[in-house]
This record gives structure tokens, C-alpha cells and sequence, in this order.
């Protein structure tokens, strides 16, 4: 009986520029500043970005704008993701029961642990005016920094997967 074997390769993958953001702002915050300052229209969309790990449903908050004029599509996602876990523990006793809360910090891409935002640029076309964005992002008041993220160094970019 003859074996097929099916080898999947990454020449599916469509280039995308990664904008890191220092902020310390709220993420719908850092959303109305971006539409204010770079001419965007950015919404939450419905479903958040979802991962399971650990017994736990991590949810970080997404937001696009798709530029039907120049065929980009923009994706704002935070990095961290703070959950809460309670486990109840028994002392063998009738009303001894102890409930504890243990809170821990998630992060979309762990090795980038600094980093509080991403803006994903998705465009047909090759050109993005990536040195204009991010001059004016940085002259946003409430954004500490922004830099592009070379893609290639980051071990976790299937979380940036978002369709």
C-alpha cells in the first residue's frame, strides 16, 4: 500500500510590516488616537484574537480598518493580556474553604515582552509608507515609541495570523 505524504510549506505566507508601539494608553484610547493623527478608521472588530492555553481562554483585544483606496488593511492587537484564575481549596473542614486568585500576564509574542501594541500593515502592493507612519506616530503625545519589527526574528508570528 503506497503512503502520501502531504508537505505543507510557509510560501503561503503574505508579507506584512510589523509596527511595535510603546504606549501606556488604553487600547480603544490608542485606537481614537491613531484615527485622529493618521487619517485611519479603526474599529473593534466583533470576535477578539483567541487562544487556549493552560486550562484558559486568552482574548486580546483587535482592531482593523481596511483602505479600500490603496488596498491596505491596518490591525491594531495589544500584546499583554492580563487573566485572572480562582481555585477554591478545601481544609477538610465544614466552612474552611479557601478561594485564591492568581493573576498572570499573557503576551502575544513573548519574546517581544516590552512592547504594549502592534500595528499590522497588510497592503497589495509592496510600498508602504512605513518611514511617514511611523514619524507620525511617534509625534503622538501619548506614544512613548514606535519602531518596525524585523518579522524574520520572531519565533511566535503565527499569532499574528488574524482571518
Amino acid at each position: 500500500m503506497a503512503n502520501h505524504k502531504l508537505i505543507l510549506d510557509d510560501d503561503f505566507e503574505e508579507p506584512f510590516t510589523l509596527i511595535a508601539i510603546h504606549c501606556s494608553e488604553e487600547d480603544y484610547k490608542l485606537a481614537f488616537l491613531l484615527n485622529k493623527h493618521l487619517d485611519m478608521r479603526l474599529h473593534r472588530k466583533r470576535s477578539d484574537l483567541d487562544f487556549s492555553t493552560e486550562g484558559l481562554l486568552i482574548t486580546f483585544p483587535l482592531f482593523e480598518f481596511e483602505d479600500v483606496q490603496k488596498y491596505t488593511h491596518f490591525y491594531l492587537v495589544a500584546n499583554k493580556c492580563k487573566s485572572v484564575g480562582a481555585s477554591l481549596q478545601s481544609s477538610g473542614g465544614l466552612f474552611a474553604e479557601l478561594v485564591t486568585e492568581k493573576s498572570s500576564i499573557h503576551y502575544l509574542l513573548p519574546e517581544l515582552k516590552q512592547v504594549d501594541y502592534f500595528l499590522k500593515i497588510y497592503s497589495d502592493f509592496e510600498t508602504v509608507p512605513l518611514k511617514k507612519i511611523l514619524s507620525e506616530l511617534n509625534e503622538i503625545k501619548q506614544v512613548i515609541s514606535a519602531y518596525s519589527v524585523e518579522i524574520d526574528n520572531i519565533k511566535s508570528k503565527n499569532n499574528l495570523i488574524f482571518d
